[in-house]
């Protein structure tokens, strides 16, 4: 029965109709309590690039194609339904009994179970006929047409799936409508507006958590390595990405922006922004920022390479490569005009092969960007901001990671 199935997939991607997908998964949709449209897309399984085919052809095949919500050459969404379910049992036949007997094996056909106890308990679908669990497939990195699809980008960057900086992202916000989320749950403001003396006068209005569009990043994800600290659930935003483990995240200033995080092992008490990305072995110091490019006029994201120290409350705007220092209280912005001396100017050369050396002895922040070994700072008697070749090597408390 293996082998049935081996050429029942085989035969799907050469035919003339298969196309190969950049993501797919099974997903549960909260639903508008007015509107009816989707507020979340939750994802127990992302399928990205090459990662279970077979499950593809299997789900591909299982399709009524009368349920189908929106499609395009981009992606697509069908709702699941009775068919759905017992055609996609058939495929995986030759695993069932693995799957029930082992729960951590087989992951999408566990899905499958669980949508088959959905329907006996007849939750696949809203009284209104709306479909609660939907099939979406990815197959351009294009601006998103859909909900299903936006949440589908965020949570491939979550888990590293994707590259951070990697996937068009532009249209999420318009696609996303902003709502009130009590717990993992999330409400329409207008009806919340609407019903809020009922809500209030019978005790059975919500505890709202926040208002915002995107949920919080471990309302989607479990840290996929047992040293990820978060101490602030609401200081990482989904979109994040945490790295391979190590990294600390204090309360207080600290907060990760989507689409934006960490390479490996970091501690972080300031902002990271959007479209940062942070080396391994970084420690960003309590309030200290990073500029982003969702404001401020900034287009170009910015990097800092590994074993940086961003002071407390400093401010960059520029990348910095590995080794860096920015002394706390300073800003080191694109146009900002350090002092360097012809002797550690030398010194910096000689570890930037693209570093040009100046007779004036001033650079912007901007000649400087991604270069190594920089330690920024401003002297306490004159105001005057310096830079030189930092000598001084930044080594994280592996106690604490």
């Amino acid at each position: 029965m293996v082998d049935k199935f081996k050429n029942f997939v085989d035969t799907y991607q050469k035919s003339s109709s298969y196309k190969a997908p950049l993501g797919f998964g099974i997903a549960r949709v909260d639903l508008g309590q007015k509107s009816k449209k989707v507020l979340c897309t939750t994802y127990p399984i992302l399928n990205w690039k090459d990662e279970n085919l077979g499950s593809y052809a299997v789900f591909m095949n299982s399709l009524n194609l009368s349920a189908k919500i929106s499609s395009s050459e981009n992606e697509c969404v069908y709702g699941i339904d009775e068919n759905f379910i017992h055609k996609a049992l058939e495929f995986y036949a030759p695993f069932l009994n693995e799957a029930i007997q082992n729960k951590t094996s087989h992951k999408n056909i566990q899905i499958i179970l669980e949508l088959k106890k959905a329907l006996e308990t007849n939750r696949l679908k809203t009284r209104d006929g709306d479909f609660l669990f939907r099939f979406v497939v990815l197959y351009k990195d294009t601006k998103c047409e859909s909900i299903e699809s936006a949440y589908m980008k965020l949570l491939a960057l979550s888990l590293g799936k994707a590259k951070l900086r990697s996937l068009v992202l532009e249209g999420i916000f318009g696609l996303l409508q902003n709502v009130a989320w009590s717990g993992n749950k999330p409400y329409e403001l207008e009806w919340l507006r609407e019903n809020e003396i009922y809500l209030k006068m019978n005790e059975i209005y919500p505890h709202i958590d926040f208002v915002d569009k995107f949920p919080r990043y471990l309302m989607q994800i479990i840290p996929q390595y047992d040293n990820i600290r978060l101490l602030d659930s609401a200081k990482t935003r989904f979109g994040a990405y945490l790295g391979i483990g190590g990294y600390t995240q204090m309360p207080g200033a600290s907060y990760v922006n989507f689409n934006a995080g960490v390479e490996g092992t970091c501690m972080n008490e300031g902002r990271i922004s959007s479209s940062v990305i942070i080396g391994e072995g970084t420690d960003i110091g309590g309030g200290a920022s990073i500029l982003g490019v969702l404001s401020g006029g900034n287009s170009t994201p910015i990097s800092i390479g590994k074993n940086c120290l961003l002071g407390v409350n400093s401010s960059t705007g520029i990348s910095l490569g590995d080794g860096c220092i920015v002394d706390g209280g300073i800003a080191v912005l694109s146009g900002t005009i350090f002092e360097i001396n012809k002797i550690e100017a030398e010194k910096i050369a000689q570890i930037n092969q693209d570093f040009s050396i100046k007779t004036n002895n001033f650079y912007k922040g901007k000649e400087l960007s991604g270069k190594n070994g920089i330690h920024f700072r401003q002297e306490s008697t004159t105001g005057k901001m310096i830079a030189f070749r930092s000598n001084r090597k930044i080594e994280l408390n592996t106690d604490l990671h």
